[in-house]
């Protein structure tokens, strides 16, 4: 098995954050995360209302998603990430940040959101989301996987890469 490191699974609303970083922690034996449950009650009621966050709102719940992987020999957190300064601001805590990055149909996002219910994030702010999304950068650590994957199989190929390999440009 590979070395556990501070993982941050990334992506937009319904990509499957919590799911395969639940499953990721548990693989690799860490604890795990959900950086939903960090946000502060006025970030949590914006979205609510159907209005995207601004980074002045991220700016302060990234640093406390950093300060829980930070906190953690090594850990698994499931965090949207979706711009590089985003990432960046949680390597601010853990410089050995790899990024799981979460990718995939817009379609399929759009149908796994609507399917989930009680989920605070709207399916209206998908497009947000996703213009704000960029991928991984060569010199980031870590991988983009597709979201029609199975979560058993985006688990397993996280687990069996080598660690500290490059992201994608």
């Amino acid at each position: 098995m590979r070395r556990p490191l501070h993982v941050v699974v990334a992506g937009v609303s319904g990509s499957g954050k919590s799911t395969v970083g639940e499953q990721l922690a548990a693989r690799l034996d860490v604890p795990f995360c959900d950086g939903d449950d960090l946000h502060p009650p006025a970030n949590v009621e914006k979205m609510r209302a159907g209005t995207p966050l601004t980074d002045e709102d991220r700016w302060p719940w990234l640093d406390a998603v950093g300060a829980w992987l930070g906190g953690h020999e090594a850990g698994v957190v499931a965090c949207s990430a979706l711009r590089r300064a985003y990432r960046d601001k949680l390597r601010e805590h853990v410089p050995d940040l790899e990024v799981l990055l979460l990718d995939g149909d817009r379609e399929l996002i759009r149908e796994r959101q609507a399917a989930r219910g009680q989920h605070f994030m709207p399916t209206s702010l998908l497009d947000s989301q996703l213009a704000t999304f960029e991928p991984l950068h060569h010199d980031e650590l870590g991988a983009t996987v597709d979201v029609a994957d199975s979560v058993e199989h985006i688990v397993e190929q996280w687990a069996a890469r080598p660690p500290g390999v490059g992201g994608d440009t």
